[in-house]
This record gives structure tokens, C-alpha cells and sequence, in this order.
């Protein structure tokens, strides 16, 4: 069983700034993509930042500029950097490790850390 285990939510204003931490084991982790997913009420859920295992990164549009992914390798952890806040981010964010586009393999996730942003 793979776990994700996920950190850094909180309440902060507008304009501030969280940094989320999801750490996995180093066996997934070397060869996953590795993702934040967001979802709120009355929103489907969609794919906030993502970061490939040789670093290549992709950006949800209203996040570019503002939020940052990366990953620490020796740690086994990928972080997203959150900047200029807004209340529209107010969500649960949740990590997610994609092997599915190996034979066999699957997405994991973890349990989600919600994010408020106060107005």
C-alpha cells in the first residue's frame, strides 16, 4: 500500500502564502509524476501543478505565476509553493503519485489538506 502523506494546509489571507509537502516512499517516488490535485464545493476537481520525475512541470492557468512545484529527491517529497493567494484557491488539495503510465501501474493519492484563503 503506498502512502501520501501530506502537509501545510491552513487559513491564510489574501495575498499570502502556504507551501504544501507530500512525502511517499523512495520507490514510488523515483519513478512517479508527482501532482497536486484541487477540489470545493460545487467544482470538479482539477489538476493544480504537476511535476514529472525528471522535473519537467505543468501549470493550471490561474496558478501560473503564483505557485511553484518542486521535488526533493533525497527526501522522497514534492512540494507546492503557493504565493498571492486568493480566495478562489480555497480548496482541499491532495497529492497524487501517477505511475499509470508504466505496465501495471497506478495513481495513488493521499488524503487531501484544505487551504483556506480568507478575503
Amino acid at each position: 500500500q503506498v502512502q501520501l502523506v501530506e502537509s501545510g494546509g491552513g487559513l491564510v489571507q489574501t495575498g499570502g502564502s502556504l507551501r504544501l509537502s507530500c512525502t511517499t516512499s523512495r520507490g514510488i517516488f523515483s519513478i512517479a509524476g508527482m501532482g497536486w490535485y484541487r477540489h470545493s464545493a460545487g467544482k470538479q476537481r482539477e489538476l493544480v501543478a504537476q511535476i514529472s520525475s525528471d522535473g519537467a512541470t505543468n501549470y493550471l492557468d490561474s496558478v501560473k505565476g503564483r505557485f511553484t512545484i518542486s521535488r526533493d529527491n533525497a527526501k522522497t517529497t514534492v512540494y507546492l509553493q503557493m504565493n498571492s493567494l486568493k480566495p478562489e484557491d480555497t480548496a482541499v488539495y491532495v497529492c497524487n503519485a501517477d505511475t499509470s503510465f508504466l505496465p501495471g501501474g497506478t495513481s495513488h493519492w493521499g488524503q487531501g489538506t484544505q487551504v483556506t484563503v480568507s478575503s
